[in-house]
């Protein structure tokens, strides 16, 4: 629906102007005419504006899904790799490697997080 009100603005504004020229030319000139096209560019603008607008925040949430869902990836990856490699290591033995892991999947764990609750 919006769409389609801008579209309308937009072919007046673009008509206005011409139609106008020529009402000039065929009789004397009106001073109302040019507020009004003057006032359908400033709401075609301003609708345009804010039509970029929710089209730039749109698209940050879509890069913002795109890297959680690559975080979220990484991390099952993660922690798919430390299950194999704790079932490698016996009953009394943790590898530094193992902890390792454990911590870089607690640092995007915390990251994934943090951008879910920050995203909104």
């Amino acid at each position: 629906m919006l769409k389609y009100v801008a579209v309308l603005i937009l072919s007046l504004a673009l008509i206005a102007p011409t139609a106008n020229s020529q009402v000039r030319k065929d009789a004397s000139s009106t001073p109302q005419a040019q507020p009004v096209s003057v006032l359908a560019a400033e709401s075609v603008s301003g609708e345009a504006q804010q039509q970029f607008q929710r089209d730039q925040i749109a698209r940050l949430f879509a890069q913002r899904q795109a890297q959680l869902r690559l975080d979220t990836a990484k991390l099952v990856a993660l922690t798919a790799e430390l299950k194999e490699r704790v079932d490698k290591t016996g009953v009394s033995i943790l590898s530094i490697e193992v902890i390792k892991k454990a911590q870089e999947i607690q640092k995007l764990a915390k990251s994934v997080q943090d951008k879910m609750k920050n995203g909104y």
